[in-house]
């Protein structure tokens, strides 16, 4: 449309510059020469357009979409085509809504989807849907397969280990409805649960009852532990005892008796030995230290 108006501003000027010329009116000559220059500058400027980082331009000529996606960056365009531009970047849709679980309770679910536009199919989105189609195609779909997913899980899943898979479910699910149509799912994130307060007490009530019986297993086991412990350890000191005392006999007392008295003898210590007075004929000895 621009365009249109530059090219009839610059034939007027035009017009206006040859009669100031004829008439000999030099100034107005002069704005008319400025007006026609002007025109035209804004009339090939309209044979370009910039298309931002991140997004995707669709040209529509007269009702005429193209086949052909504009890329990034500056592109030459039929002066008289309107481009609409389309973000390929990552996107957030924010949902709370009430879900039903397998059991029927009422589930108040807070869940995050992240997607972006196929830029290979941006032209069709604008011919079937348009602008706006996350609205028209992507959050219906979503919160009915949200839904339906739920459904098939307990309550009590959705609160425990099972949200991943649940997340998971509902991404391959939603890729089937809307992957088709050019929008691409990254990843539904599951913010908060909220499940009927008795339910949650009693959940937690049991996942404190189970951790309870696990610190309970660790302590018996521990002490199971313990007492292995000290069953080897005594066992150890009867063997050590049991082998003592069967190499100890009369013999070798004697004998290092016999060692010890030399050992005294040699002693520079005052002392007095008696041989053969002792028990069992060892010496006997007598000092004054």
């Amino acid at each position: 449309m621009l365009f249109i108006i530059a090219i009839i501003a610059a034939v007027a000027a035009f017009f206006i510059y040859t009669a100031s010329k004829k008439k000999g009116r030099k100034q107005e000559a002069t704005f008319s020469l400025v007006g026609i220059i002007a025109a035209i500058v804004i009339g090939i400027s309209q044979m370009f357009t910039v298309v931002p980082a991140g997004t995707v331009g669709v040209v529509d000529f007269l009702g005429n979409v193209s086949d052909n996606t504009l890329k990034a960056g500056v592109n030459i365009v039929n002066p008289m085509a309107n481009v609409i531009k389309f973000s390929i970047k990552t996107q957030e849709l924010k949902e709370t809504m009430n879900v039903p679980s397998e059991e029927g309770l009422s589930v108040s679910l807070e869940i995050s989807l992240l997607f972006k536009l196929n830029p290979d199919r941006a032209n069709e989105i604008y011919k079937t849907v348009g602008p706006n189609y996350g609205d028209i195609i992507l959050m219906p779909q979503f919160r009915s397969v949200v839904r339906g997913v739920t459904a098939k899980y307990e309550a009590k899943a959705l609160y425990t280990a099972s949200r991943e898979k649940l997340a998971g479910e509902i991404m391959d699910e939603l890729d089937k409805l809307v992957g088709p149509r050019g929008i691409m799912t990254e990843a539904a994130a599951l913010r908060q649960i909220v499940l009927p307060p008795r339910l949650t007490q009693s959940i937690e009530e049991k996942l404190q009852a189970e951790q309870e019986s696990q610190r309970m297993a660790f302590i018996l086991e521990k002490e199971e532990q313990e007492a292995q412990r000290k069953r080897i350890e005594a066992k150890g000191i009867a063997d050590f005892q049991t082998i003592v005392s069967e190499g100890i006999n009369e013999q070798l007392l004697r004998w290092k008796g016999i060692e010890a008295t030399e050992k005294l003898a040699n002693s520079t210590n005052s002392k007095i030995v008696v041989i053969g007075s002792g028990k069992d004929g060892l010496p006997l000895i007598l000092g004054n230290n």
